[in-house]
């Protein structure tokens, strides 16, 4: 039996393929190395089997191989994990390009929001015009004063852009333009008194619409276009001792519009 040691080890290790069977196949050798010293006595040779130790060595080996195999899976688990990793980091990449391009939307669509209200703020700002006649109801003469006095207007038919103001007869300019201005005013005839107003531009005196007749009725007109700025204010008043007339008929009046922006 000695001399079955080397044969058996050599067709052990011709048998082993892999690392784990060759792992198995030493370790089993070994233990078969011990049962064979152990078994030797003083007479001739003998072989003693190592059931016990045996079974350890086959417990053993398969201890190994599921230790190799659940390496060989952790491996695979780490490379799925890698690749999942990768794909993970590519979808971020995607979802950081896509937040840039929202970003980017919405900048856009906040940009086109505000150039739309703008638009739209300046079309209505635009849009500016006025017309009043002296008196909203009855009829009757106003004047004379012995100083100028402002008009009031209070009968009105158009105040697009809300510009005029019919309590107090002024008119503000709510944008930078160029506005034309109409005013027409008329009186009975009176041997002592006309009938005129003037046009005044933030106190000053621009132009001015006058009539005098001693009977009849009596009726004189007048425009201007001005460069307004904003919050410049225009106004009508009654020439002193003149007189104004109006009834539902709206004989005296006070107009203007924008022409354009400046």
């Amino acid at each position: 039996m000695t001399g079955m040691g080397p044969i058996f080890i050599k067709a052990s290790l011709r048998r082993a393929k892999d690392q784990s069977v060759m792992r198995i196949t030493v370790f089993g050798l070994l233990l078969l190395g011990c049962c064979l010293h152990g078994g030797q006595t003083d007479g001739p040779t003998s072989f003693t089997p190592c059931s016990k130790s045996y079974d350890q060595a086959v417990l053993l080996g398969q201890l190994i191989v599921k230790m190799q195999n659940l390496e060989k899976e952790n491996e695979a688990q780490a490379v799925k994990l890698r690749e999942l990793e990768k794909q993970s980091a590519q979808v971020n990449t995607q979802l950081q390009a896509q937040a840039v391009e929202l970003a980017a939307v919405t900048a856009r669509s906040n940009i086109t929001e505000n150039q739309v209200e703008a638009l739209n703020r300046d079309s209505q700002v635009k849009r500016v015009a006025f017309s009043a006649s002296l008196r909203a109801s009855d009829s009757g003469t106003l004047g004379p004063f012995n100083t100028h006095t402002t008009l009031v207007f209070r009968y009105v038919v158009t105040n697009i852009g809300n510009a005029y103001n019919p309590n107090t007869g002024i008119f503000t300019a709510p944008v930078r333009g160029v506005y034309h201005f109409e005013f027409y005013v008329g009186a009975p005839g009176h041997r002592s008194h006309a009938s005129g107003a003037i046009l005044v531009k933030n106190g000053q005196h621009i132009f001015i619409t006058y009539e005098h007749q001693t009977s009849g009725y009596g009726k004189s007109s007048n425009g201007a276009s001005l460069l307004l700025e904003v919050g410049d204010v225009v106004f009508l008043r009654l020439y002193q001792t003149s007189r104004i007339y109006d009834d539902q008929a709206h004989h005296s009046t006070f107009s203007g519009h924008l022409l354009f922006t400046m």
